[in-house]
């Protein structure tokens, strides 16, 4: 969604010069221009100000912070369908991503992605250099199996995929280039890329499926959910600190 800033146009009738404001006591002189009378006073004397403010929420909302809720079941349990959320658009332009944050991205253009120009949430997984591998339901971040309390269920797919007549193979899943044979076969995430996954993970259009998300597609993180009312009221990233 685009939207093109307010410019605000004031009319202004005048009759004769506006009389200036003197004190002995100020060295500035305010000119006030002679009022309308009624609603259409009313309007004049405020148009400016609600046109202003107006076009300040939409500069915050697109350039600091935004309200984005959640349409698909791909993070549950973490945020659930029609859950509301504030997203960060500032953090990331003074500090790099941290494992385990959520964030909102576009996703690459890949075949598997229906429109890549709409925004996607998932929570980080891997960072740039660091080898992953999926297997047995848990993901291995360098070796070592991430602790992931989060999560829906354990995973039902491996990567990478060793060999393609293992029923437990995943038969549509990003295939890496370069593969790390041991201990764990694994690949490694290049620079400049992330691998993000939803902790609904059986049931979620991430990286397993089109692979690195690029840096430079990151929108912003998550760091309130405001809607609805109930015990995961507040920062959605707080059961996402799991090493």
């Amino acid at each position: 969604m685009s939207t093109e800033p307010l410019k605000p146009t004031v009319d202004a009738e005048e009759s004769g010069k506006p009389k200036k404001n003197k004190s002995i006591d100020s060295s500035v002189e305010t000119d006030k221009p002679a009022k309308s009378s009624g609603w259409r006073g009313l309007f004049e004397e405020n148009a400016f100000t609600v046109v202003t403010a107006v076009a300040l929420a939409f500069g915050v909302r697109w350039s600091i912070a935004e309200p984005r809720y959640i349409p698909s079941s791909s993070m549950e349990p973490t945020l659930q369908i029609n859950d509301r959320l504030i997203i960060d658009k500032v953090t990331y332009r003074f500090r790099l991503p941290e494992r385990g944050e959520i964030v909102v991205f576009y996703p690459p253009a890949r075949s598997v992605i229906p429109d890549s120009t709409k925004v996607y949430i998932k929570r980080l997984i891997a960072l740039p250099g660091d080898r992953i591998s999926i297997d047995k339901g848990k993901v291995y971040i360098n070796g070592v199996e991430l602790q992931e309390s989060y999560i829906a269920e354990p995973l039902n797919y491996q990567l990478p995929v060793r060999d393609p007549r293992d029923p437990n193979a995943c038969p549509n899943c990003f295939v890496p280039t370069t593969i790390n044979p041991e201990p764990i076969p694994s690949f490694t995430v290049p620079p400049n890329n992330y691998w993000v996954m939803g902790d609904n993970r059986n049931n979620s259009l991430d990286s397993h499926a089109w692979g690195f998300l690029p840096a430079e597609n990151l929108v912003g993180r998550a760091v309130f959910r405001y809607w609805p009312l109930d015990s995961r009221f507040g920062d959605p990233n707080s059961r996402g600190n799991d090493k």
